[in-house]
């Protein structure tokens, strides 16, 4: 499992947690550069290919708290999005393409798609640009009862490094171009701090920073 964060956010655990077996990874981003949610995760993905040989990944929000235990965190034989109910959204799912919070994939979906993609810098759009890799993969997102899959925000104000991109809605249109260049193909990283403990294992990362923004003509 994996859960992304930055020095900035705190990582809580103060609900179940519904997986079984496995481990739980957070892959730490180092500095104060804008935070990239996308490429932490894909980080996380190949450095717990390190440690074993897993074929299921779950990747989850640092702020969600799962509601209801029947909610299993596992693979399935399509894309899974269990976070399909938060009570920011008022227990509804946002729209129909919305793929944020938790969602598992198995270690062959997840190389089809080439991971999630690296160039997401700030707040939104990589989760739209994963649901679109899925769909345009001959693949459907799975959900789970929306009954069940309930979660709750712990509140916080956003982190300061972790705005609005402003380039989201772009991105978003262009991922039938960019996935294939795009992922885990292209990721680059530096491992600064390594820390396996009894329940998790933490990886301090340097990401590197956005490109400059375009200027405004």
């Amino acid at each position: 499992m994996m859960i992304p964060w930055s020095t900035e956010k705190v990582l809580i655990c103060s609900g179940p947690i519904p997986i079984s077996t496995g481990s739980l990874h957070g892959p730490l981003q180092f500095g104060e550069e804008t935070f990239n949610r996308a490429k932490l995760l894909n980080i996380g993905f190949l450095e717990a290919l390190k440690d074993a040989e897993y074929d299921c990944f779950i990747f989850s929000d640092v702020d969600l708290i799962p509601m209801d235990d029947r909610n299993l965190y596992h693979c399935y034989e399509q894309p899974r999005h269990f976070a399909i109910a938060m009570d920011k959204f008022g227990f509804r799912l946002p729209y129909a393409g919305y793929f944020g919070g938790v969602s598992g994939l198995t270690k062959a979906q997840f190389l089809k798609i080439n991971g999630f993609p690296n160039e997401y810098w700030g707040w939104g759009g990589e989760d739209d640009d994963i649901y679109n890799r899925i769909t345009l993969n001959g693949m459907k997102v799975s959900r789970p009862d929306i009954r069940i899959g309930r979660y709750r925000m712990i509140k916080h104000e956003r982190d300061k490094h972790n705005e609005p991109n402003p380039q989201r809605f772009t991105k978003i249109q262009n991922t039938k171009v960019t996935m294939k260049k795009d992922g885990i193909n292209s990721l680059h990283y530096r491992v600064v701090h390594f820390a396996k403990y009894a329940m998790y294992t933490n990886i301090t990362v340097e990401i590197g920073k956005p490109p400059p923004r375009p200027a405004r003509g």
